[in-house]
């Protein structure tokens, strides 16, 4: 009897889990499989020819700007941990602390992700325009400032494009930290309080350890999401000034569908450079993750 109902279960919960199989085999693994298979061949549009062996990575590594755009997406990711890690994190243990208009404060912030994504990279295009009618040159220019370059300046662009990506998914961020703040014990802070711990101490030995689950988690994703960007240099800077901003996936983009089918095979070769790339992230996350459990 207990065989057949442990049997019944398990049907069941596979009945319920079959569409998401379904979907990700359609989505992700049926093409991952299959853009790994057709890197090994010579690819016309995406017309498996004859096979080639390690030809496509070859050509993706020996391209001359490969570092430099490997370079460039690594700066990404740095500039997008400087500037855009903690803040989610400050301002949602600030709206925990805040006692009036908390919910005010919550819609506020969420305003920049409900925004259209292209829409929203053309707002901060105009705002970076590199004349006089540029916002931030209008700003400057009140303070008799000439106008600055902006994303026309290779040292400025990824920084300027990673602003832009940090405005846009803070929201989203700050929400899920607010979320896993509400789950901390109002006793254990108020016993902190009690024992004469400070605002920093008590984030340090209270909050930091609540969350360093989910700090961990968002940094791997982060890390992650950022490594693949794409649509806010095509949007923004069309991988310029002379490719000062140009990305893997950018260039992914590139061999893909701006090389007029002769690139695909390339295009399959660097995703999958990527995805190994990914992987030792992936790794290391869930290597760090069981350290932290266990210490827990």
């Amino acid at each position: 009897m207990k065989r057949r109902l442990r049997l019944r279960n398990n049907i069941d919960a596979w009945i319920l889990m079959l569409p998401m199989v379904v979907i990700l085999y359609l989505f992700v693994w049926r093409p991952t499989v299959m853009g790994t298979v057709w890197s090994f061949f010579n690819m016309k549009a995406y017309t498996v020819k004859d096979f080639c062996g390690l030809d496509n990575y070859i050509k993706v590594l020996s391209h001359t700007q490969f570092v430099p755009m490997l370079w460039n997406t690594v700066q990404y990711v740095l500039w997008s941990l400087v500037i855009g890690f903690f803040p989610p994190l400050f301002i949602a243990i600030m709206i925990n602390e805040i006692v009036h208009f908390k919910g005010g404060f919550r819609v506020l912030i969420y305003i920049p992700a409900v925004i259209p994504g292209i829409a929203a990279m053309l707002m901060w295009y105009f705002m970076y325009y590199p004349d006089h009618t540029g916002l931030l040159n209008m700003i400057l220019g009140k303070f008799g400032i000439e106008p600055y370059q902006w994303l026309n300046d290779p040292n400025f662009a990824i920084l300027g494009i990673i602003i832009y990506s940090t405005w846009k998914g803070f929201a989203g961020t700050m929400l899920l930290y607010y979320a896993s703040l509400q789950s901390v014990s109002v006793e254990i802070y108020e016993a902190a309080i009690i024992d004469g711990a400070g605002p920093f101490k008590r984030m340090w030995h209270v909050t930091r350890p609540a969350m360093e689950g989910l700090l961990l988690l968002n940094l791997v994703r982060q890390i992650i999401s950022v490594f693949q960007i794409m649509e806010q240099p095509l949007a923004m800077t069309g991988g310029g000034p002379n490719g000062a901003s140009t990305s893997l996936s950018y260039q992914l983009y590139q061999y893909g569908f701006n090389s007029g089918g002769k690139g695909t095979g390339q295009a399959m070769a660097l995703g999958v450079i990527i995805f190994l790339i990914l992987i030792v992230f992936t790794i290391f996350y869930f290597w760090l993750n069981r350290k932290v459990e266990d210490r827990y």
